[in-house]
C-alpha cells in the first residue's frame, strides 16, 4: 500500500512542476535577449489557469490500479480486477494530475505608452501589480510576464 501512495504522490509531484509565475525563468531563457515595453496597469482580474493533462498522472495511476486490482482474488478475479483497477487508476491519476498543475493567476491589462493595449496571464508573483502601478512587459521567446518598472 505504501508504494501505490508514493507512485502517486510522486506523479502528481512530477506534474506539478510547471507554472507561469513571473519569478520563475526557464533555464534555456537564461542570458536570452528580451523585448520590453514600457505601461501602465489598467486592470487586474484573478482567472484560473486549467491543469495539465500530459499523461503521466494517467500513466501513474493506470500502473498503482492495475498493480492493486490484480492482487485481489483468484487467478481469474484478479486478472478482472487488475484490469478494472488500472483503468479507474488512470483517471484518477488524470484528475490527481489536473488538479495538482492548476493554478490562481492573474490577468493584467496594460496601456503601453504607443496607445496599444496588452492582456497577459500570468501567475502570482512575490511583487503585488496593482491598478496603477508602472510595469514592464519583457517578452522573451514568444513568453511574456509583467513586473513592476524600475524607478528612475
Amino acid at each position: 500500500m505504501k508504494r501505490i501512495v508514493l507512485a502517486t504522490v510522486l506523479a502528481a509531484t512530477l506534474a506539478a512542476c510547471s507554472t507561469t509565475s513571473p519569478d520563475v525563468i526557464k533555464r534555456e531563457d537564461a542570458q536570452r535577449m528580451s523585448n520590453v515595453l514600457d505601461g501602465v496597469v489598467l486592470s487586474t482580474r484573478t482567472v484560473t489557469v486549467d491543469g495539465s493533462q500530459s499523461g503521466i498522472g494517467a500513466a501513474a495511476g493506470g500502473v498503482v490500479g492495475g498493480i492493486a486490482g490484480s492482487s485481489v482474488g483468484g487467478r481469474r478475479e484478479s486478472a478482472i480486477v487488475g484490469v478494472l483497477g488500472a483503468v479507474a487508476g488512470g483517471v484518477a491519476g488524470n484528475a490527481i494530475e489536473r488538479g495538482a498543475t492548476k493554478e490562481e493567476a492573474l490577468e493584467i491589462l496594460v496601456q503601453l505608452k504607443s496607445g496599444e493595449r496588452r492582456a497577459i496571464v500570468q501567475a502570482k508573483g512575490s511583487e503585488a501589480i496593482n491598478v496603477g502601478d508602472q510595469v514592464i512587459i519583457v517578452t522573451t521567446g514568444g513568453k511574456a510576464r509583467v513586473v513592476k518598472a524600475p524607478r528612475g
